[in-house]
């Protein structure tokens, strides 16, 4: 039997290219997908991973990605993580082209991706005895928080397209996890979020030690590794700091005396 094969949408940085990363290292053949060329070249220079440039929000994209994987092997294991974030103004203020920027990316890019893999995650279930599904929603798909309408929502939705999914596809040894991120600091999640805002985006993360990216690859290359009847429908994870989505400790954490 080959090495098992990942997809990783999402991967030209921050979460999606550290959890290539650690795909690669652990001896999975990983497909790295992203829409910045340039950035998967450097990825693939590093790890020899796989690269194929595609939009998740353009369907003759994610069918010329589709066509690709079909033609080079089956697929083991998903992991949908191309998302973003857009703006943080209320939603009597909020610009409608931001939120359907994140309903697109987040929602249907995730639809797309899915149902395109999902005949070749069966072939793949055929050959090794199961088959994985990951996306990456966020806690802000479980909590609503002010100023987080469009986010909110798109990542609620993410959240029970998952929930719907998995019981589709009830009774296929094919798992569908979901793991659901608080704070985590990459190099552009949050700066995209507030424009470019250098200032404001490193405010967020003052006085906090924040999870990183590859906190989360940890995660979901440990969950997907885990034996086949095991299924962690759902993972929230957040910075010890973070109690909530909007109770965050600044400053040193301390025991009480």
């Amino acid at each position: 039997m080959d090495r098992k094969r990942v997809v990783v949408t999402g991967a030209s940085s921050g979460i999606g290219r550290a959890t290539a990363k650690l795909f690669s290292t652990h001896g999975w053949d990983v497909v790295a997908v992203a829409r910045r060329a340039d950035r998967l070249a450097q990825l693939a220079a590093e790890t020899g991973c796989q690269t194929f440039v595609a939009d998740v929000t353009d369907q003759a994209s994610v069918d010329a990605l589709g066509k690709y994987l079909a033609e080079t092997g089956p697929v083991h294991a998903l992991v949908n993580n191309a998302g973003g974030a857009f703006g943080v103004s209320s939603v009597e203020a909020a610009d409608p082209a931001e939120w359907q920027k994140m309903y697109d990316v987040n929602v249907l890019g995730v639809q797309r991706v899915t149902a395109k893999l999902l005949p070749l995650l069966r072939k793949g279930a055929l050959a090794v005895g199961h088959a994985d599904i990951m996306t990456v929603t966020s806690t802000a798909g479980l909590v609503p928080y002010e100023g987080g309408g469009g986010y909110n929502a798109a990542k609620f939705a993410a959240h029970a397209v998952m929930g719907v999914l998995r019981l589709e596809l009830a009774g296929e040894p094919i798992r569908v996890l979901e793991i659901a991120p608080g704070m985590v600091k990459t190099d552009e999640f949050t700066l995209n979020r507030l424009a470019g805002d250098r200032q404001k985006a490193d405010a967020v993360y003052e006085g906090v030690e924040p999870l990183v990216a590859e906190d989360i690859a940890e995660a979901i290359v440990h969950a997907i590794e885990l034996p086949g009847h095991v299924n962690l429908d759902l993972i929230a994870i957040r910075p010890v700091a973070q109690a909530a989505n909007h109770k965050v400790i600044r400053g040193p954490l301390r025991v009480k005396e």
